[in-house]
């Protein structure tokens, strides 16, 4: 079974989809199986992270962004690919130093996550964007 969610981010930050997700799973006759998680987008990247706190999800951006500033700062000043935005060759860094697809093992029905557990698109760009992400869930 297939499907495709779309998340609507509003600029750089960490947005949560584990409810659609969950929704989509109850529809689906699979008791036990597998469920992979894939963005097509090569400026965002999906994680697995705390959902209680919210300040984990704002620190965790917070590095990410120390890590990787824009290339407008001097310290980026290497980089070549900059004619679509001081926020893009760092959005793809930083999607390439995170996950871009997640296996998540399904029991009875359900995702095996964590107590505290989320399923994340991490948007690295500035602007809003409708990110998709393919949902591909197979019979254990």
């Amino acid at each position: 079974m297939q499907t495709e969610f779309v998340i609507s981010t509003q600029g750089q930050g960490l947005y949560e989809f584990t409810g659609e997700v969950s929704r989509w799973m109850r529809d689906q006759a699979v008791t036990n199986g597998l469920l992979t998680l894939f963005v097509r987008h090569t400026s965002a990247s999906l994680l697995i992270q705390e959902n209680a706190d919210p300040e984990v999800q704002a620190d965790l951006h917070a590095y990410f962004q120390r890590l990787v500033p824009p290339s407008t700062d001097p310290s980026m000043s290497y980089l070549r690919h900059t004619y679509e935005g001081p926020d893009d060759m760092p959005a793809h860094i930083k999607s390439a130093m995170m996950p871009v697809s997640l296996s998540i093992p399904v029991a009875e029905g359900q995702m095996l996550l964590g107590t505290w557990q989320g399923i994340y698109l991490f948007e690295h760009r500035d602007a809003h964007h409708q990110r998709h992400i393919a949902a591909h869930l197979s019979k254990g």
